[in-house]
């Protein structure tokens, strides 16, 4: 090898341990923490009930207890890179509460399999000679998932109840800013209605048909909802300063094709599509998110997957 390699490859190294110092944020500091502290409590609950035959060791225990702890730490990983690559859900604090919690659910339901997966493992290849049940087996796999699981749940718990006051701010101050956007968005001029090829659509009168001869005639902006009632929809629009209700029988696929050009009505749920512009406010937290509607007070529910479409829309 060169000089001139030799000196490159001490830079080269510097280079590597810069980027990985700046990727180091806080947020990341913060996740291995959680993750080191939650897996010395599992290894400290072993510690203290000597599952897996670990009464029988003297000093070797220890030596045990810091390999499974070393197992803990790499399952953590491991299911991070599963996350990430694999069910596609990244770490991020962009995207919400609720998009938090569901991906720690994910997490402790990949990780506890795994990381009982390695114990197990573990005790076949390393403590299996001196404590005979600890072969590689079904049971001792079951035995090891019950164990892991109820510490799993023990941890979640704690985080969970630590965390509580955070998770309640972020919720208020995210639907604060939905609001916002939201009152934003209404004042903003873009209930203009827009075409699909970008021209304004000077024509605010609609005329929606279902698959008989009913139809409902109505002002694109006294729209309140649609909701699908089995194989009919159900139009609340005002009329003359009173909320109408009207049935036609259709789907809710062809009302959104006939409702495409306008880009305030938007699909929320299976069953609903909504104005935009006659939300009164949202209502958000971990578990769901309603708009509420003016005039009739009704909670439209938001369904998870059309979550992150509405905060893009919002935004």
């Amino acid at each position: 090898m060169s000089g001139g390699n030799n000196y490159q490859l001490p830079i080269v190294n510097y280079q590597l341990f810069t980027i990985f110092a700046n990727c180091m944020n806080n947020t990341h500091k913060e996740t291995i923490r959680i993750r080191f502290v939650s897996c010395a409590f599992m290894v400290l609950a072993i510690a203290i009930f000597k599952p897996f035959g670990l009464g029988v060791w003297q000093w070797q225990a220890y030596v045990h207890l810091l390999a499974i702890f070393a197992l803990g730490m790499f399952s953590c990983f491991l299911t991070e890179v599963i996350l990430r690559f694999v069910v596609r859900m990244p770490r991020s604090y962009d995207r919400g509460v609720g998009y938090i919690i569901s991906r720690n659910l994910r997490f402790q339901c990949i990780n506890t399999p795994l990381v009982s997966l390695l114990i197990c493992l573990y005790r076949h290849f390393a403590m299996s000679d001196v404590v005979e049940g600890n072969k590689l087996s079904l049971s001792n796999y079951l035995e090891t998932l019950v164990i892991i699981a109820f510490l799993s749940f023990a941890i979640g718990l704690y985080w969970r109840f630590k965390f509580r006051s955070r998770y309640l701010a972020a919720e208020l101050e995210e639907t604060r800013l939905l609001n916002e956007q939201l009152k934003k968005l209404q004042n903003s001029g873009q209930d203009s209605q827009i075409t699909e090829e970008g021209s304004t659509n000077q024509v605010s009168q609609i005329i929606l048909e279902g698959t008989t001869n009913e139809h409902v005639s109505l002002e694109i902006s006294d729209l309140l909802y649609i909701e699908a009632v089995g194989n009919y929809v159900k139009v609340v629009n005002k009329h003359d300063g009173e909320v109408k209700t009207n049935m036609l029988r259709a789907t809710m696929k062809q009302m959104e094709d006939a409702l495409q050009a306008y880009p305030m009505i938007v699909r929320c749920h299976r069953a609903f599509m909504v104005n935009l512009g006659q939300v009164e406010q949202i209502s958000s937290n971990s578990r769901a998110m309603q708009l509420v509607m003016h005039h009739t007070h009704d909670a439209i529910p938001v369904s998870r997957s059309n979550v992150h479409k509405l905060k893009e829309l919002l935004g």
